[in-house]
């Protein structure tokens, strides 16, 4: 008789509430049988305790292994992480005025930061010197002032940023991601996968016995 077969999906990161953690905390599972299953994605995994790492990896081999203790007679196929990434979140941290004040900070920074850039790129190629030059060898006289070109420059210049971030206001353009959203995917991957890699080189993993 063919032994019934569990199907683990386990997720590089797994951002837990609780200082138990389950298998359904980190990992999808899925299996014919929904009794197996129901009792699989039960199985402790881990469990945090006061004053330690509040961030954890756990290979996968052990979740395996800690499932087939509790289910016997079944066969478990992995076609997610080979090791995950627990991190025990906090939710009051997130919550109160320092959280405000935290945001207005990065807008800030954000804001000035962007606008700081601008203003030395332009310094730095001398765009008033060119405006003034195209200008004049187009209208044949030089510009006494502000002129269509600066004007356009700046419209352009603000659509740009627009288009190019994808959003107005709270609203997407299309429903690509931005590049902000891109590069933060980009960026979480590579963290998750040096922390877990740190890890296992200093022993730190929570493996099988």
């Amino acid at each position: 008789m063919a032994s019934t077969v569990i199907y683990l999906k386990a997720e590089q990161n797994a951002e837990v509430m609780g200082e138990h953690v389950c298998v359904k905390d980190i990992a999808s599972l899925y299996c014919a049988d929904k009794n197996i299953c129901s009792r699989a994605e039960e199985v402790k995994v881990y469990e945090f305790h006061e004053g330690e790492k509040k961030r954890q990896v756990i290979d996968i081999l052990k979740v395996i292994e800690l499932i087939e203790k509790e289910c016997s007679g079944i066969r478990i196929e992995n076609i997610g992480e080979n090791a995950v990434l627990i991190e025990l979140v906090e939710v009051n941290e997130h919550k109160g005025p320092m959280q405000l004040l935290k945001l207005i900070f990065v807008a800030c920074i954000s804001f000035f930061g962007t606008g700081f850039t601008i203003m030395a790129f332009h310094n730095d190629i001398s765009i008033n010197k060119i405006f003034s030059r195209v200008y004049e060898m187009v209208m044949g006289y030089a510009s006494d002032g502000c002129s269509i070109l600066e004007i356009s420059y700046s419209i352009g210049l603000a659509v740009g940023i627009v288009v190019f971030f994808n959003h107005i206001g709270g609203r997407r353009i299309t429903k690509d991601p931005t590049p902000i959203e891109v590069e933060m995917r980009v960026y979480e991957s590579e963290v998750n996968k040096a922390l877990i890699e740190t890890a296992d080189r200093e022993g730190k993993t929570i493996d099988v016995s």
